[in-house]
This record gives C-alpha cells, sequence and structure tokens, in this order.
C-alpha cells in the first residue's frame, strides 16, 4: 500500500480490502472465468465473509440471503448485465463496487447516471484540441469507462440508471446485446474482450422517472437487494459498516455500544414499517427513506459528538440531532410523524428516557 492511499479520504475496495482479495486468489484453485481475478465461489466468498483453510478471515460486505450475491455472481460470468434494484440505502453501490474490485481488480470504471448525463458519458467523447489539429482519429477519442472496460475486459458500472435520460439508456443497447461500441465518425468500433460486463444500480423510489425501456430490461438480470430481513441483521450491517468507517476516517473514539446501535436501528425500521416491533401500535411513516444508510451515518454523527463534545461515551444527546435531522425532510409531514412517535413510542419505552429528552429538545 503505497503513502497516497494510505492518506485518501476513501479508499477503492481493491485497495481498502487487498489483504483479503490476495489471500482468497491464493486458495483459489476453481475454475475462473476469462480475465476474472477469481473464481465466482471466491467473489462470493469476499462479499459473504468467511474464514478460509489458511486460517485468514474474509469480512462480510453484504449481510443478508447469500442466494442474492451468489445469482448476481453467476449473472456476472454470463452474456447478460446485472442490474442491482432497491430501495434507498440497500448497499447496491457498495455491492457494485465490491464485485468489480473482487472480479476485475478495478472498481473506478463507472458512470454516475444524473439527469444531465450525456451520451458521450457511456460511449466516447472527443479532445477537441486533437480533432481541431490533427482530425477525426482514434487518439482524438475520449473513451467512457464503458468503452474502457469493454477494450480491458473489465467490469463498467453505472450508478443509478433511471435517473439517466430514455435516449441515452438506449445507446447501452448495442453494447449489450452485440457488444460493439460503434464509432461512426472513424467507420470503426470497439469489441468488447472477455471479461467485459456491466452492473447497473437502480432506486425503487425512481420508477417512472425515466423508465427503462423494455428492449434494455431485456438484456439486463434484475437482482433485487431487500432492506435487510432481521433487526438483528441490520444491527450487525450498521456495527461492521460504522467500524469500518471510523478506521478509515482515524474517527476518535470507540465503535458506540451494541444498546445504542440497537435503539437506532429500532427506530428506524418502526417507522419504515408503520409499525412498532410488536405489531401493537400502527404508526405514521415519514416520507425519508429511513435506510440503513442514514442509521450509519445518524451513529457516526453520535460518536463525533460525544467524542469532540462529551465524554466520549455515545448517549442519546449525542444521537437526538442526527435522528432527527435523517428523520425530518419534510418540516409540516414528518415533524408530525416524528412527534407522534416520540409521545406514543420512545416517550414509553423502558430505558428510552433520555432519547425522548433529547429528541424533544431538538424539535423545540
Amino acid at each position: 500500500m503505497t503513502a497516497s492511499t494510505i492518506t485518501v479520504l476513501r479508499q477503492h475496495a481493491e485497495a481498502q480490502y487487498a489483504t483479503e482479495i490476495e489471500a482468497l486468489t491464493a486458495l483459489d484453485t476453481r475454475q475462473r472465468p476469462p480475465r476474472w481475478r477469481m473464481s465466482p465461489w471466491a467473489v462470493a466468498t469476499y462479499l459473504l465473509g468467511g474464514k478460509l483453510e489458511n486460517g485468514v478471515e474474509i469480512s462480510p460486505k453484504y449481510i443478508g440471503n447469500p442466494r442474492i450475491i451468489e445469482i448476481a455472481v453467476a449473472t456476472l460470468a454470463t452474456d447478460r448485465a446485472l442490474l442491482l434494484l432497491g430501495v434507498p440505502g440497500t448497499a447496491k453501490s457498495w455491492v457494485s463496487e465490491h464485485l468489480a474490485a473482487a472480479i476485475s481488480g478495478d472498481s473506478t470504471l463507472v458512470v454516475q447516471g444524473t439527469a444531465g448525463t450525456s451520451e458521450e458519458a457511456l460511449r466516447y467523447g472527443w479532445n477537441y484540441a486533437h480533432l481541431l489539429a490533427k482530425g477525426p482519429s482514434l487518439e482524438a477519442v475520449v473513451p467512457s469507462p464503458v468503452m474502457r472496460a469493454m477494450r480491458e475486459g473489465k467490469i463498467a458500472r453505472i450508478e443509478e440508471l433511471t435517473r439517466i435520460p430514455g435516449e441515452v439508456q438506449d445507446s447501452l443497447i448495442s453494447i449489450l446485446s452485440e457488444k460493439v461500441l460503434p464509432i461512426a465518425e472513424l467507420d470503426d468500433e470497439v469489441q468488447a474482450q472477455k471479461g467485459f460486463n456491466i452492473i447497473a444500480t437502480a432506486n425503487d423510489r425512481d420508477r417512472g422517472v425515466n423508465e427503462l425501456s423494455s428492449a434494455l430490461k431485456r438484456r439486463f438480470n434484475t437482482v433485487v437487494l431487500p432492506p435487510p430481513r432481521t433487526a438483528d441483521d441490520e444491527v450487525r450491517i450498521v456495527q461492521s459498516r460504522v467500524a469500518g468507517m471510523g478506521r478509515a476516517l482515524e474517527l476518535p473514539g470507540e465503535v458506540p455500544a451494541l444498546e445504542e446501535i440497537r435503539r437506532i436501528v429500532t427506530v428506524f425500521r418502526e417507522l419504515r414499517d408503520g409499525t412498532t416491533e410488536d405489531g401493537k401500535l400502527k404508526l405514521k411513516a415519514p416520507t425519508s427513506s429511513m435506510s440503513t444508510a442514514e442509521a450509519i451515518s445518524v451513529i457516526t454523527h453520535g460518536m463525533l459528538l460525544a467524542a469532540h463534545f462529551g465524554d466520549g461515551v455515545m448517549r442519546g444527546a449525542d444521537l437526538a440531532a442526527g435522528m432527527v435531522g435523517a428523520i425530518v425532510k419534510d418540516p409540516v409531514q414528518d415533524r408530525v410523524a416524528m412527534l407522534e412517535y416520540l409521545e406514543t413510542v420512545v416517550k414509553e419505552r423502558s430505558g428510552w428516557k433520555d432519547l425522548y429528552r433529547a429528541c424533544r429538545e431538538v424539535m423545540d
């Protein structure tokens, strides 16, 4: 690991988990698809975690139904592209990055989808200085991450595919069906090398924004990443990600006590589901997604408050500001839902009085 990778704010997955990837690669004797760094079994093990024969522990990157990861990996070994679909905060981008890191050793070939994403971002652009000086040539072509992945036989990632305008999305059809990217201006083309594929992510809540055409849908195998099935799974995810972020960002203090993480997870799950854990009380659901990613953010924020402005031990007062900020996105509707939850659930729950008082202070 170089000095530059040590000082960056966030390392790419292949750098951050290089030791695990190397350990898996060294022991992996199973058949590998062309240009894959490891076999499908090893890729799934990297994502799901486990203990290797030599005692090396592989940390889980995805906590949930292992079959989901196995289907995703198997898809990428075929000529079908992979679409990871789910509500916000279900680790779509996280899984996409780690799949690319394990398969290609390079997770950086990314197109970030927005309403302003152009066709050039998916295909290629031009170096106009070179174009004016010497005319159209391959040297004047500015390759997109997708073109680079085709040339190098790697995985390209497209984030938030349904945020991209429909006519731009459809520029992927020939790439996915024919595995060819024509360069019409040069009467030339780029043919995909073995190992090339695409992982796209899309948000369930963006359906109807820029719906995928039926032709494009047929070229993807869709895998839905659901929210964590149980509270215990979600607590494990939050605990693991907070610990990882704490090390990467050199956050002061230690990972919060399990009971504090469980409190936040419980709040988010109850508001997300619109009912208390025991099912006895219906709740108003806020407009925010109440995702696991937001729970991680609340805990991290609380850690910093406790470390810099408290005694280092995270308590309800340190959680309150981040929690209210994550829940109350709409100042009218969400505020009503939050106040009702505080008065009917948090106030009455044993051992939660400190959280109730702190949240009321923030909201009053």
